[in-house]
């Protein structure tokens, strides 16, 4: 290097010190503008969950207050015995188990080779299901029912547990399909190729080497698929009539009068209960899920 040259870091701090504004200084600012950011956007997304924890455990004394609190000076546990005295929380929460576990492995039993498929077979089947799930993703719910409602009725399964279950591995199938694909590219082919070369057949292959590898992949799509289903609202209460067979988001609306007016502590605890499974599930896989989106966008 010549005496007249250096290196981009001096001529940086060089920089700085003309204009008295280090970049030292100036990332910091930066970096805290970015973080204070990040913190007033979760605060925003944690709100509604916050006051939700708040309002389960307030007597209904406070839940009527003018002044309402965030931490309850009171706290009981009385809207949870009342939420499960008033309706049959154990009952849906089992319906919605059933629906989500079983969509979730039929929809990942059906993803797996596609998206193997797709990964590894470029051409116009793969881009035209990649269409296929960027328009499925874009369809509004409220354009599908109708029809929807119309086949199943027509297959007699109305007001089905099976029928319902029929909906959510269609409705995740192309989500699930984006995901595994993603995660099949991540595998470099190379390996496949070596272990044809060591004399191991297609089939063993994607046993021993090939799936393996996917397992991670598969586990949170499958939980993803999972929790999609859990939180389902609007097939359920179009499809589902009896009682007995409703799944736990429709159960809630039941803790809201004819007249709109809402028992406000249990349903804020039937609420909560709904939506630990949600929170602790995506709190194994979130990790996983960006890593799936993220390997989907990048590779070609």
């Amino acid at each position: 290097m010549s005496g007249t040259e250096r290196p981009a870091g001096g001529r940086r701090a060089e920089a700085g010190r003309r204009t008295g504004r280090p970049g030292g200084a100036r990332r910091a600012a930066t970096r805290t503008g970015q973080y204070t950011a990040l913190l007033a956007y979760l605060l925003f997304l944690a709100f509604p969950f916050l006051w939700l924890v708040s309002t389960a455990f307030k007597p209904p004394r406070e839940l009527g207050s003018l002044h309402p609190t965030w931490i309850p000076e009171a706290p009981t546990l009385e809207n949870f015995r009342l939420a499960f005295e008033q309706q049959p929380l154990l009952a849906a929460a089992g319906n919605s188990l059933l629906a989500a576990a079983a969509s979730a492995l039929v929809a990942i039993a059906l993803a797996t080779p596609m998206a193997y498929i797709l990964a590894r077979y470029r051409g116009r089947l793969s881009r035209a299901a990649t269409g296929w799930v960027v328009v499925s993703q874009a369809f509004p719910l409220v354009l599908v029912i109708i029809p929807l409602f119309l086949i199943l009725k027509g297959l007699h399964l109305v007001d089905s547990r099976t029928g319902l279950i029929m909906v959510y591995v269609v409705w995740s199938l192309p989500f699930a399909l984006w995901m595994l694909t993603g995660y099949v590219r991540a595998v470099p082919p190379e390996l496949e190729e070596a272990a044809a070369v060591d004399g191991a057949g297609r089939v063993r292959t994607l046993v021993s080497v090939t799936a393996p590898l996917l397992a991670p992949g598969i586990a949170a799509t499958a939980l993803f698929a999972f929790v999609t289903a859990w939180n389902e609202f609007f097939f359920a209460l179009v499809l589902l009539k009896s009682p007995e067979k409703q799944t736990l988001p429709v159960v809630l609306t039941h803790f809201i009068g004819t007249e709109g007016v809402a028992d406000l502590g249990p349903l804020a605890a039937a609420a909560l209960l709904a939506t630990l499974p949600s929170l602790l599930v995506f709190a194994v896989i979130q990790r996983r899920i960006t890593g799936g989106m993220l390997a989907g966008a990048v590779k070609s």
